[in-house]
């Protein structure tokens, strides 16, 4: 792997019971935003998976560079009934002590401070899937791994998640799955189409 490189997959087949996804090869550097596209059941979510070892790789490899830290938010972040976290809280789970002030790059956007404060579970479902969203890329990881992120955003807070995934660029490596082409083409700098 180069010195540059956070990740590669090289003729990759993965799956959980049989193999899903691949073959499939690529590289991951500082900065990127990978989106990863395609139908249902076409191995997006599953790739994931074999990048944090959750997937068993039937042939191929997946190599992560020496000491690579990563950030993996779930398609449905888990959100029990009664959850007696704030905001404040969630972010310290996330390895975010205290939120930079507001012109830093690891700074909530205005809408998202609002919540800081706020009990997790009186957020509505898009209120939490950003916030969580916002708390993976603001953390200490060197890659990000976000499975379907606008799900139950409106189009004001899809178009802030645009906003937060383009301030990633230059700063750490994101891998993207969405079934929304046109906002991976606006977020991504490649797409990878599976299936």
């Amino acid at each position: 792997m180069t010195a540059t490189a956070l990740l590669r997959a090289t003729e990759l087949v993965a799956g959980h019971d049989r193999p899903v996804v691949g073959p499939l090869s690529f590289t991951l550097g500082p900065g990127e935003v990978l989106g990863l596209w395609g139908p249902n059941g076409s191995g997006k979510s599953t790739l994931l998976d074999a990048i944090t070892d959750s997937a068993r790789v039937f042939s191929g490899a997946v190599e992560r560079a020496p000491g690579l830290t990563l950030a993996y938010q779930e398609q449905r972040p888990v959100r029990l009934q009664a959850m007696p976290l704030t905001g404040h809280d969630l972010l310290r789970l996330a390895g975010i002590e205290r939120p930079a002030a507001p012109a830093a790059a690891t700074s909530p956007p205005a809408s998202l401070r609002t919540l800081l404060g706020r009990r997790v579970d009186t957020l509505s479902g898009g209120q939490y899937q950003l916030l969580c969203v916002w708390a993976a890329l603001a953390g200490p990881a060197d890659l990000v791994l976000l499975d379907e992120p606008t799900n139950n955003l409106d189009p004001d807070h899809e178009a802030l998640l645009g906003d937060l995934l383009a301030g990633q660029r230059g700063r750490r490596a994101v891998v993207l799955v969405s079934h929304e082409r046109g906002f991976l083409d606006a977020a991504c700098s490649r797409v990878l189409e599976l299936g």
